[in-house]
């Protein structure tokens, strides 16, 4: 690959800059976008513009990417089905009446219990990101609002309980891919090395831990003080001026008139999208199971869910969670077949801007790798280390690479590839470096409003997405800042 030195970073950090600065976040993308092929073409304005919109169509190329922006814009069908069908109005009755149970036990106070009730759906919907922070956006919005919770404070539940338990419970597609990584640079038993590196994992540890206390000590940093003052004070869940990720068409949908609120209309569907998943899962990748020999019918469940397909999975579990939702309200007569399909149309129409920014992030993701931004990052900072300031470096430059590109999986292929070499050259600790790798790509990744989590967690929360950026920053950085000192301390100890 040709190497294009200190212009591979200068595409992904000036869409960063422009989008925090100018809040336009599609035109920061498209302009970096542009700009990275620019310099692939040598300076060559004409070509790079050519090349920039081969490279947004080159985007469905990639089987994975496609169905991911089909998968995000079904989400916003199923959102609206649910809404029309009473279901959210019902699931907020059932919530509403656990805490005023609450109350009356005086076991903490209604903003407090919401709170913990969004964090731990978060983190038991492990099984995928995706899920996990469009769940738990779309649930608890209405009750967020109604108890003047700010839609910041959401995104940042959704998102901050979304890819630190995935990747700390990796009975998913997350681990799969690590053990893979591992696996290709000689471990014979990567699950045994990703098991042992975990209590050194330090971000997503201390990031759950954060989450806790900022809820039960009620602790807001920076602009998440201020938007908090603003919604108790004024009433506003959202910013002045601010630009909700996902359109009000979808977010202003009522229960259907004459139809009862069911809590089940809303849940049934989303258990249904959820334990779709392991079932995709293995079902994709049952064909490489069933090649092992002498194994036990749990071990190859367990190894097809490892080898599946999660873009795959995620899709199919969201259409059969649409088709299940679909002959329920059918059944209900809660709705005809002619409504059902206006309602769908309008749901994937409104997330249609989520659409388009997916549609920029991975093609921003792809000309960082055309440029090698992430090897360059990662080349530049081997020749100075020493053994104990390997772990540390490594999770600042796996942090500065998930920060650039928007993506922690990418992280993760570049910087196992490179500190596992490291850490043999200079004999540091494998535990260490390996978590260091994996905690750098969260955290980077927490950080980056390219990442598509990040952006998941402004849509599914009906918020400005550059407002969660910033609100998010603080608590992020206070970890991550943590996480640097324990690694330059166990560096020198272990």
């Amino acid at each position: 690959m040709e190497q294009y030195g200190f212009w591979s970073v200068l595409p992904p950090i000036i869409a960063i800059v422009l989008a925090i600065r100018t809040k336009k976040v599609f035109i920061a993308l498209l302009f970096g976008i542009w700009l990275g092929w620019v310099i692939i073409s040598r300076g060559n304005l004409l070509t790079g513009t050519f090349a920039t919109i081969q490279a947004l169509v080159d985007v469905f190329k990639t089987e994975g990417n496609t169905q991911t922006i089909m998968f995000s814009a079904l989400v916003g069908a199923l959102i609206t089905f649910i809404q029309r069908s009473g279901g959210v109005e019902g699931f907020v009755k059932k919530i509403d009446h656990l805490l005023i149970y609450s109350e009356k036990k005086k076991k903490g106070n209604n903003r407090v219990v919401v709170q913990l009730f969004a964090f731990f759906t978060g983190i038991l919907l492990f099984i995928e990101t995706s899920i996990s922070v469009l769940t738990v956006g779309s649930l608890y919005r209405p009750i967020f609002d109604k108890l003047k919770i700010s839609r910041e404070k959401l995104a940042y539940l959704a998102d901050s309980s979304s890819a630190p338990s995935s990747i700390l419970i990796p009975f998913n597609a997350w681990g799969a891919f690590i053990m893979g990584l591992l696996l290709a640079q000689g471990f014979d038993k990567p699950f045994v090395v990703l098991f042992k590196s975990m209590p050194y994992n330090f971000y997503p540890i201390l990031a759950i831990l954060m989450v806790l206390v900022a809820i039960l000590w009620k602790i807001d940093l920076g602009p998440m003080k201020k938007a908090e003052k603003r919604v108790i004070k004024e009433g506003k869940v959202l910013n002045d001026g601010a630009k909700p990720m996902i359109s009000s068409e979808i977010t202003h949908i009522k229960t259907k008139d004459g139809v009862k609120p069911r809590a089940l209309n809303m849940v049934l569907p989303i258990l249904i999208m959820v334990g779709m998943m392991p079932v995709m899962l293995t079902y994709t990748g049952w064909e490489k199971a069933h090649q092992l020999a002498d194994v036990s019918l749990l071990s190859k469940i367990f190894y097809a869910i490892g080898q599946g397909s999660g873009s795959t999975a995620v899709l199919y579990s969201v259409i059969t969670a649409l088709l299940v939702a679909a002959i329920l309200y059918r059944f209900q007569k809660i709705m005809k077949s002619g409504e059902m399909i206006d309602l769908a149309l309008k749901g994937i129409s409104g997330l249609m801007p989520l659409a388009l920014l997916m549609l920029l992030a991975f093609a921003i993701s792809n000309v960082c790798k055309s440029l090698g931004t992430g090897i360059y990052i990662a080349e530049i900072s081997k020749n100075w280390l020493s053994p104990g300031l390997v772990p540390a470096i490594v999770f600042i430059v796996s942090s500065f690479i998930a920060f650039s590109t928007g993506t922690s999986w990418g992280t993760f292929a570049i910087m196992i590839s490179i500190s596992v070499p490291m850490v043999q050259t200079f004999e540091a600790n494998v535990y260490l470096t390996i978590a260091a790798s994996l905690g750098g790509g969260v955290f980077g990744d927490h950080c980056s409003p390219i990442s598509d989590t990040t952006i998941l967690s402004s849509m599914a929360s009906a918020t400005d997405h550059i407002d969660h950026v910033k609100t998010q920053l603080p608590y992020a950085i206070l970890v991550g800042l943590i996480s640097i000192g324990l690694y330059l301390i166990l560096g020198f100890i272990i």
